[in-house]
């Protein structure tokens, strides 16, 4: 497929244009509505009493005192509400995995600090929170099991009945004859690597209101979320009702993440208390809830072995990845969401025939884990890629030139775990952030500056990123689920078009970007165009936004539904200009003959003809109705480009200064590459954070040490540099247009290529990095580690810093 075939229709006057983002006015001017804005009449408030404890048994719970104070309307503890809604009930996906059950609130024990287990509704938040402080509780501490690879040992505290050893999935991945290969080889280098746990702390955090109707039997939740869609079919079951009797509203969501999309106990439990009280009930969550019970990520254990030949050929490649999935697993995407991607794409876009791969997905007595940008492709990325230029200093090749040796073509290619890699710059994305950096130039300067007692290093990152989750997508990358996914396309009576789609935007510019679609297909005006989602009532059904998938999906959905509507008003057209309808242009707002502009006639004149005026059906249009719904399911996509970060380390206080990134971005057919740039610089920014700044800590009884903004570190604009963002375009030739998804790389690629600048850097010192994140101190304890490994001291005192 060409470029822009299929979402290009003639000449392209919105797709690959730098559009101006439709949806930002409303935004800037403070207009935009979010949960916790809406009101509604005889609205109730409801706040949650939450473990302070990692393991602990519910020995009573006395209520009455809260339920006494003025303004109360009712407290309920986990038994109380049995009745009223259900568990939320993790299927599985794949042969390997036990089932696994939450309860909305624990009727015997929690499992990690801040698990709800009561609820209080009243007048007011405040006055709910008051009686959150009634509620007294008596508890039996029990052992806490904190480390994932503890969970797994014989012994170790059961945390579900069901679920053996903690583990909800042992899984064995392998292609070719990887051990018989380590055996032969030249040379094996092993790396263990640990990525550590940190979150994605939105800006606004998770809210929910629920209102029943009980004259029409019907629920109707607001909710901040990524998938409403799915929220229906998940509340459904626990809620003992059906699913038209649900209507789901997302309004305007600040961040996502991936943290939204999941389903969560409270989720649950403020439709069941909407329902029994009979009264509209609210639920914002505050930033402590957010850290302790919503979800966190990547913290992964990997052990990686890449057999090499002499000359530095990849041989084979094998792994262990333990994930860390806290105290449930996760709604929908479960505890194997970090060690399942981790180890599907362990071989990343290298010519590796020979792999296995073996993950766990244990449970353990914190916070339980989901999914967040660039999922467990980050902690196994960067694992593998640490690696890779410790493989390059051992045997003194260039770590750029290792990689572009090892790349797999251009081409499509077949992965040894059967993922069909459609195509994409995998070498050039190398070279071109190589020269961009001007590699050779930035060598010598890096050896003068040692020679002054200051430290660079640069460190590159390249990255495949799977992309536009489907049915085929899903099943290549190990989680066998089926998608579906629709969008409807209508013109209106006046020319303008309505597109409705089952996508749910959190930033990405979906009225922009899905307006360009549409435009150019029915060549009407961009901001003719009204782009409708996030409301169950009205959009049509989809599976959300998370994974890179709206640009493929939406284009795809959208492209197919406007092509239906298009060929009928080129008939129309046709018939009204006495032309061929495959000589007719649509553009502008005008259809006319091509190469004779002044033979048109307005398409908005077109739609009143038919809504209005009882015009016939040319020959070959069995109906004139200007609307579609079609649904799409893509093969596999997968972006790919590469991340170059040049740092400074001041070995005097272990300070990493970021000075130079560059992002080399090859998604396809780009549909709007502003908005592109804007989820790449995005990324970047998470991923920084991720390598140097945010950290969530327990302590060792399983107690929250991350507990607030005060000790969770976000970057700032002051530590996040220009970025040097550069574009290469390989078209998909699987899906509508040549797009792929994108979003995640940022995330995925950056923490990797920072922990190689810094181990470049520090290189003189004999430095090996194992973990994650790389703050001050981490950075000068490898120092004094090293010093102290060569002979030095190993005390507290800053390190001694003369290079060998």
């Amino acid at each position: 497929m060409s470029v822009g075939e299929g979402i290009r229709p003639g000449p392209a006057q919105y797709v690959g244009a730098r559009v101006l983002r439709v949806e930002d006015p409303r935004f800037l001017r403070g207009e935009a509505r979010y949960v916790d804005d809406l009101e509604l009449p005889r609205m109730l408030h409801a706040a949650f009493v939450r473990s302070p404890h990692a393991h602990a048994r519910i020995l009573s719970m006395d209520l009455e005192a809260a339920r006494a104070l003025e303004g109360v309307v009712g407290v309920w503890s986990g038994a109380d509400l049995a009745a009223h809604v259900g568990p939320l009930v993790r299927l599985p996906y794949r042969p390997e995995m036990a089932e696994t059950r939450q309860q909305p609130l624990p009727t015997d024990r929690v499992r990690h600090v801040g698990e709800a287990v009561a609820v209080v509704v009243a007048t007011s938040r405040y006055v709910a929170e008051d009686a959150v402080q009634l509620v007294g509780v008596e508890w039996e501490q029990l052992t806490a099991v904190l480390d994932g690879e503890a969970a797994l040992a014989d012994g170790a505290p059961q945390l579900e009945e069901g679920v053996p050893n903690n583990n909800v999935a042992h899984i064995e991945l392998e292609a070719g004859e990887a051990d018989r290969v380590f055996a032969a080889a030249a040379h094996v280098f092993r790396k263990r690597f640990y990525t550590h746990r940190y979150a994605a702390m939105p800006l606004e955090t998770r809210g929910i209101v629920a209102e029943w109707d009980r004259g029409m039997q019907q629920l109707t939740v607001w909710i901040s979320n990524q998938f409403p869609h799915v929220t229906r079919t998940a509340l459904a079951g626990p809620l003992g009702l059906e699913e038209q009797q649900i209507s789901i509203a997302t309004p305007a969501v600040g961040g996502g993440f991936g943290q939204k999309a999941g389903i969560f106990p409270e989720d649950l439990v403020i439709p069941a208390l909407a329902k029994l009280i009979g009264r509209p009930v609210k639920w914002i969550e505050d930033r402590y809830e957010n850290i302790a019970a919503s979800s966190h990520s990547k913290e992964l254990t990997s052990e990686v072995e890449l057999a090499v030949a002499a000359d530095g050929e990849f041989l084979a490649i094998r792994g262990r990845f333990v994930g860390d999935g806290g105290g449930y697993s996760g709604y929908p995407f479960t505890t194997l969401v970090d060690p399942l991607c981790a180890a599907g794409l362990i071989y990343n876009h290298y010519a590796i025939e020979h792999a296995s791969a073996e993950l766990d997905g244990p449970l353990t007595n914190k916070c339980p884990t989901g999914a967040y940008r660039g999922v467990g492709w980050t902690p196994g990325h960067t694992a593998r890629e640490v690696l890779i230029d410790e493989v390059a200093r051992a045997l003194d090749l260039d770590p750029v030139q290792l990689r572009i040796d090892n790349c797999i073509p251009p081409e499509p290619y077949a992965a040894p775990f059967g993922q069909t890699f459609d195509g994409g710059s995998y070498a050039a994305s190398l070279e071109l952030a190589r020269e961009v950096v001007d590699y050779e130039a930035f060598r010598a300067r890096q050896g003068e500056l040692r020679a002054e007692g200051r430290y660079i290093g640069i460190g590159f990152s390249p990255y495949i990123e799977p992309s536009g989750f489907s049915s085929q997508m899903s099943k290549a990358n190990g989680f066998v689920s089926a998608y579906f996914d629709t969008a409807s396309v209508t013109m209106e009576p006046n020319g303008t078009v309505t597109v409705t789609t089952g996508l749910q935007s959190h930033g990405q510019g979906h009225e922009t970007s899905f307006a360009q679609v549409a435009a150019d297909q029915l060549g009407v005006r961009v901001e003719d165009v009204r782009v409708v989602e996030g409301d169950t009532r009205t959009s049509a059904f989809g599976m959300g936004t998370y994974a890179s998938r709206s640009a493929v999906i939406g284009a795809g959905t959208i492209t197919t539904a406007a092509r239906e509507v298009r060929a009928k008003l080129l008939a129309l057209a046709a018939d009204r200009l006495e032309a061929s309808a495959q000589d007719i242009e649509l553009r502008g707002g005008d259809a006319f003959v091509r190469g004779a502009p002044q033979m048109g006639v307005p398409i908005a004149e077109l739609a009143a003809s038919v809504y209005w005026m009882g015009v016939e059906p040319p020959d070959g249009v069995e109906d004139l109705a200007l609307s579609a719904t079609r649904s799409y399911d893509p093969g596999e996509t997968y972006s790919n480009g590469t991340v170059a970060v040049a740092v400074e380390v001041d070995v005097e206080t272990g300070v990493v200064e970021l000075q130079r990134i560059v992002a080399i971005e090859d998604c396809g057919t780009m549909l709007n590459p502003m908005i592109v740039e804007g989820q790449v610089a995005g990324a970047v920014a998470q991923g920084i954070g991720g390598a140097l700044y945010e950290e969530i800590l327990y302590a060792d009884d399983g107690q929250l040490l991350s507990a607030s903004l005060m000790d969770y570190l976000y970057p700032s604009s002051m530590e996040v540099p220009a970025m040097e963002l550069h574009h290469i375009e390989t078209p998909s030739p699987v899906s509508e247009g040549g797009v792929k998804g994108m979003g995640e790389a940022g995330s995925i690629a950056t923490p990797a290529a920072i922990v190689n600048a810094v181990a470049d850097a520090l290189s003189p010192f004999g430095v090996t990095i194992d973990r994650t994140p790389l703050g001050p101190s981490r950075v000068l304890d490898l120092l004094r580690q090293t010093n102290a490994h060569r002979g030095g001291s190993a005390s507290n005192d800053p390190p001694v810093v003369s290079a060998p």
